[in-house]
């Protein structure tokens, strides 16, 4: 989704005749900062479900302990990877196909 977001936001400064270098950072800026709130409060979300299962005890807690920790862990780096690493490789993804043209 982060991907469709950064390409709406490229497109619609090449469509009004903004396609820098400059304005490629902007557009990125742009259409990332328009998936912060919606990743934040759904990593939130998760993370909060799965605390008490981290950190419950009782029948089954240690079974569904091993099973919350990779979710935990993957939710703090997925959102991480998707708000630097990709905006990241898309600048430089557009960098090099404006350099081919």
């Amino acid at each position: 989704i982060m991907l469709l977001y950064l390409k709406q936001a490229w497109e619609s400064r090449v469509r009004a005749g903004n396609d820098t270098q400059e304005d490629l950072l902007y557009a990125i800026r742009e259409g990332a900062v328009l998936r912060v709130r919606p990743k934040a409060m759904t990593v939130a979300v998760i993370i909060a479900g799965l605390v008490p299962i981290m950190f419950g005890v009782g029948t089954g807690s240690e079974v569904m302990q091993r099973i919350a920790a990779p979710m935990v862990g993957g939710m703090i780096t997925a959102p991480l990877l998707s708000m630097f690493v990709v905006p990241a490789v898309y600048l430089i993804l557009r960098r090099q196909q404006a350099k081919s043209d």
